[in-house]
C-alpha cells in the first residue's frame, strides 16, 4: 500500500481544476487517476461552442475548453494516472484502483475529491415499449460515435427528451446530412437551455412536441419507426393522440444521473433527489476529508460550473489536509415550494467563510417570483427573479452576517412577488 496526501478521482473539468485548486493552495502530494486514455472527460467528444464564457470570457468548444485546463495542469507537479480504473474505495479512505502499467494498487488518501462525472439514462430506465432493435441509442453515445470515430448512426432520426445533449445532437445530425423529424418532450416545458432551443431546433425547423413520450418502437433487426402520443398531467399517454414516424435511428435524451457505485460502496449518505452525494457548504461529504464536485455530485447546466465546483472541493480538501476544516453543528437546507433540490445539504453557520453559494433547480417554468431563504419565520434572503426554468441552475450568495446566530433547519423557497 502507498500513501499520498490527496487523490483526485475523475480527470474530466470538475477533477482536473480540483486538482490545480488544490496545488495552488499548498497541496504538493497529489495523485490524479483517470479511467480514459486521455484527460477532459466528455468535453472531448463535445466539438460544438459554448463552453468558457463564464470562467474563461470566451467562448470554446469543449475539447479547447479541456486544453485550457490541461494545459494549467502542466504547470504544476499533480501525478496523473490515465487508463486506470478506481474499482474500489472504502470509508477510511482506501483507493484500489488497477492499470495496465501498475496492476494492482492501493493508496491510502489524507483526503479525496470525488468528481466521477455522470451517466446517461437508458431505455431500461423509462420502460418505452416495443421491441429491441438496433438503431436505438442514448443522445451522448451517438454524439460520441460520430464525432470521435466517424461514424454516422442513422439517416431518418428522431429524438426523445429535450436535454441539452438532445438538442444539440439534433443539429448535429443534420449537419451531418441525417432528417431529423421531431422532438418529444414528456414534460409541458423543455429541459435544455433556451439558447439551444433556438440554436439547434428553431433554426433548423425541427419541430418540439411539449408533453408527449414514445410510446411504441417498431422493427425487429433494425428500427423501422416510432409511435409518440400526448401526456396528461399525470405523464400518461393520451388513447386518440398517436403520431407515427419512419426513422431508423431513435436517440435518448431522459436524463444524467451522478455515477455512484463508488460512493455507494464507501457508505457515503445520497441525496434523495440529485442521486448524487449530500455534502456540506465545502462540498464535503457525510466522510470527513471526502470531497465530491462536478456532475458527479448534481447534473449541471454550464461545464464552467462544473470547473468552477471542481475548484471549490480541492480548495477545501487543502484545507482539510491543514487541519483547518473544522465544523461545530451543522445546520440542514432543505428545499421548499416550487424548488427541486438544494446543495450544500448541511451548513455551519459559526464556522463558515465570510459567505457562500447556495445553488438550486426549480421545478417548473415560472415568472416574477422570489427565491426566499427562511429559518423557521424568520426571513434570511430574499432574491428576486424575472424568469426561473428547470433547465438552469439558481445560485444564491449569502453572506455569514445574514445568518447571524439562526441555525437548525434553513428552508429555500419559490414565492410569487
Amino acid at each position: 500500500m502507498i500513501k499520498r496526501e490527496l487523490v483526485v478521482i475523475g480527470g474530466g473539468s470538475a477533477g482536473i481544476a480540483a486538482a490545480i485548486a488544490a496545488y495552488n493552495n499548498g497541496c504538493k502530494d497529489i495523485l490524479l487517476l483517470e479511467k480514459d486514455a486521455e484527460l477532459g472527460g466528455i468535453l472531448l467528444q463535445c466539438i460544438h461552442n459554448g463552453f468558457g464564457l463564464h470562467r474563461f470570457g470566451e467562448e470554446l468548444s469543449g475539447p479547447a475548453y479541456a486544453e485550457k485546463w490541461k494545459d494549467s495542469l502542466a504547470q504544476t507537479s499533480v501525478d496523473v494516472r490515465t487508463s486506470t480504473t478506481v474499482i474500489h474505495l472504502t470509508s477510511d479512505k482506501h483507493i484500489t484502483y488497477v492499470n495496465p502499467n501498475e496492476g494492482y494498487v492501493t493508496v491510502e488518501a489524507g483526503a479525496i475529491v470525488l468528481a466521477v462525472g455522470c451517466r446517461e439514462r437508458s431505455r431500461g430506465a423509462i420502460a418505452t415499449p416495443g421491441y429491441r432493435p438496433s438503431g436505438v441509442w442514448t443522445a451522448g453515445t451517438a454524439q460520441k460515435y460520430i464525432n470521435m470515430q466517424g461514424y454516422m448512426v442513422g439517416k431518418r432520426v428522431f429524438i426523445l427528451g429535450s436535454g441539452d445533449i438532445g438538442l444539440i445532437m439534433a443539429r448535429r445530425m443534420v449537419l451531418e446530412g441525417a432528417k431529423v423529424l421531431g422532438v418529444a418532450e414528456i414534460m409541458p416545458y423543455s429541459n435544455g437551455l433556451p439558447r439551444n432551443i433556438k440554436q439547434c431546433l428553431d433554426d433548423f425547423d425541427i419541430p418540439l412536441y411539449l408533453s408527449h413520450t414514445v410510446t411504441d418502437i417498431r422493427g425487429k433487426a433494425r428500427l423501422n419507426g416510432i409511435t409518440i402520443s400526448k401526456v396528461d398531467e399525470k405523464l400518461t399517454p393520451i388513447p386518440g393522440t398517436e403520431m407515427d414516424f419512419d426513422v431508423d435511428t431513435l436517440l435518448l435524451s431522459v436524463g444524467l444521473i451522478p455515477d455512484t457505485a463508488l460512493l455507494n460502496e464507501a457508505g457515503i449518505k445520497l441525496h434523495n433527489k440529485t442521486k448524487g452525494a449530500t455534502v456540506n457548504e465545502h462540498m464535503e461529504t457525510s466522510i470527513p476529508g471526502v470531497f465530491a464536485c462536478g456532475n458527479g455530485l448534481h447534473v449541471h447546466d454550464l461545464v464552467d460550473f462544473v470547473s468552477m465546483e471542481g475548484e471549490e472541493a480541492g480548495a477545501a480538501a487543502a484545507k482539510y489536509l491543514r487541519g483547518e476544516l473544522i465544523r461545530k453543528e451543522d445546520s440542514v437546507i432543505e428545499a421548499g415550494n416550487g424548488i427541486s433540490y438544494v446543495l450544500p445539504s448541511y451548513i455551519d453557520t459559526e464556522a463558515m467563510e465570510e459567505s457562500m453559494e447556495i445553488k438550486c433547480r426549480v421545478t417548473g417554468n415560472a415568472r416574477n417570483v422570489k427565491l426566499t431563504l427562511k429559518n423557521g419565520d424568520k426571513l434570511i434572503k430574499e432574491i428576486k427573479k424575472l424568469r426561473v426554468a428547470p433547465s438552469e441552475m439558481e445560485k444564491i450568495e449569502v453572506k455569514k452576517a445574514e445568518f447571524g446566530a439562526a441555525k437548525g433547519r434553513f428552508v429555500l423557497a419559490l414565492e410569487e412577488l
